[in-house]
């Protein structure tokens, strides 16, 4: 993990006023008067893949605007088996629950070289308090998780696992690559889709073997979408 400190949020000295994902992401409908506001630092950090933004059960200090990278957000079961619960992409916020003074609900793991914002929790306070804007935003962020959460389980947690895997598939597509996705551990991937890490590696390497995925690097992929998006019944 490597960070630095966002001393200012919008002057020339910091990177929010230039961040690529400012327009979707905590900070968007912010004026540039509503950052006078702010008078604690907010961290850019990098986090490795593998390593924890936070585990289930701290103190909610801060929350995290992913700004490149990919983040799960990990349940552990009473067994000792983990479910991903949701996956956390540039522009998604981390840690909401941190705002209501509360411990965090998972464990959130960087799966790939993922930079973040570290947002104190009395910094996002202070905003909702000081301008309806940010208030608003808030909202906007519990009803966007909700809606991730219902969309996970209506598409990843039922049907056969085929079409899980092929929802998910469908679901990493690169945005400025619509036919290419990059894939992780299929041990991750059972954790996603409620299947056997045995079960996700056998139907990847029957996707590949019918030509439905034809590796381009190493975990990297170029994707027949229309076959995907039949076996995923969309």
């Amino acid at each position: 993990m490597r960070g630095k400190s966002i001393e200012a949020a919008w002057r020339g000295q910091a990177e929010c006023h230039a961040c690529g994902v400012r327009e979707t992401a905590l900070f968007s409908a912010l004026r540039e008067a509503d950052f006078a506001l702010i008078h604690l630092p907010i961290d850019e950090i990098q986090f490795e893949p593998g390593a924890a933004l936070y585990h289930v059960g701290d103190p909610g200090q801060a929350v995290f605007t992913v700004r490149t990278g990919l983040v799960k957000l990990v349940r552990y079961l009473a067994d000792g088996s983990q479910r991903i619960v949701r996956l956390l992409r540039p522009g998604d916020t981390a840690g909401l629950e941190a705002v209501l003074g509360q411990e965090y609900e998972h464990t959130a793991i960087a799966l790939r070289p993922t930079l973040t914002c570290r947002i104190p929790r009395e910094v996002v306070n202070r905003l909702a308090e000081g301008t309806p804007r940010m208030h608003a935003q808030l909202m906007q962020r519990w009803q966007r998780s909700v809606q991730q959460a219902d969309a996970w389980l209506t598409s990843l947690s039922t049907g056969g696992a085929k079409a899980r895997v092929a929802r998910l598939l469908l679901l990493l597509m690169d945005e400025g690559a619509a036919t290419e996705c990059e894939l992780f551990g299929r041990e991750d991937m059972g954790a996603m889709l409620g299947v056997t890490t045995e079960t996700a590696s056998r139907i990847v390497a029957e996707f590949r073997r019918e030509g439905i995925l034809t590796e381009l690097g190493p975990n990297r992929y170029a994707c027949d979408v229309a076959a995907l998006g039949r076996i995923a019944g969309t």
